[in-house]
């Protein structure tokens, strides 16, 4: 995560992480360190898996100290293993008390969702699909889950509701039918937007085909289905599949040639990669 964007979008995020952790003081930190001394402690991964998120974890104790110092011995989108110095902190040890919980939550989040992108980006290697994430994310942590998911391999359908246009079921039910949907979203929408429409049946997808939308979402539907979708496509338009699709069964589409595949799995079922700040101790 670069610099600016870190600066302009996700500082408010990460402000409002420690706030929620600290909204008076510290008691147990004050209890024990009612003063300023340097200390330094390790960061060890107790897992194996992908990093993902180093520059947030050091961004959580500069916000509350700038003095405070990360050492990297690895970067993201390396594989890390069970027992790894991963980089050590040093400042006030009553900032690492405080930021510890706050940086290790990000950390291990971001990083628990680029171990398993990675996993599920390895089994669609060889094929022509690329692998998205959707909008699926836990509420403010948005900007760090999608960001995870590049590091794992993966990549990012739009970012949020101005990012573009994807027509869903009840899109479709206001606007009347999927071809008034496209009539729609085509007379409003900025020439420079692509449209995505929603499909269920094959009566929608040809129906989609013929009122000339540039991607067409395959929702839910089986194998054979998709497989007479993208026939009746026939190269008039992107495809997307998406629903239920996971790690346990994303490799049953490598071969139907669909474009994307959207997987909210990626971000809302991905378990932590367990991680700790050990050892910490004054120096002098």
């Amino acid at each position: 995560m670069n610099p600016v964007t870190m600066q302009l979008v996700a500082d408010k995020y990460i402000k409002m992480a420690l706030e929620e952790d600290i909204n008076s003081e510290d008691v147990s930190t004050n209890a024990v360190m009612p003063g300023c001394r340097k200390g330094t402690a390790d960061l060890i991964c107790k897992d194996e898996g992908i990093i993902a998120g180093l520059a947030v974890f050091k961004r959580v104790f500069t916000l509350l100290d700038a003095g405070t110092e990360t050492e990297s011995f690895v970067k993201d989108g390396d594989r890390v293993s069970n027992g790894q110095l991963m980089a050590t902190v040093t400042g006030d040890i009553r900032v690492l008390l405080s930021g510890e919980r706050t940086a290790l939550n990000y950390l291990q989040r971001m990083s628990g969702i680029a171990t398993y992108t990675r996993s599920v980006a390895d089994l669609l290697k060889g094929s022509r699909t690329t692998l998205l994430d959707t909008r699926k994310t836990t509420p403010c942590m948005r900007i760090f889950e999608k960001y995870a998911v590049k590091v794992g391999g993966g990549s990012n359908h739009r970012y949020n509701l101005s990012d573009g246009v994807l027509l869903k079921d009840n899109h479709i039910g206001a606007a009347g039918g999927v071809r008034e949907a496209i009539a729609a979203a085509k007379a409003y929408a900025p020439f420079v937007r692509k449209i995505e429409i929603e499909t269920e049946s094959l009566d929608m997808v040809r129906e989609a085909a013929d009122a000339g939308a540039d991607i067409i979402m395959l929702d839910n539907m089986t194998y054979d289905e998709m497989a007479e979708a993208i026939r009746i496509i026939d190269g008039r338009c992107e495809t997307e599949c998406s629903g239920n699709m996971t790690k346990e069964n994303i490799a049953a589409i490598t071969d139907l040639g669909v474009d994307y595949v959207s997987s909210g799995a990626l971000t809302h079922s991905a378990p932590i990669l367990d991680i700790s700040l050990k050892n910490l101790h004054p120096v002098d």
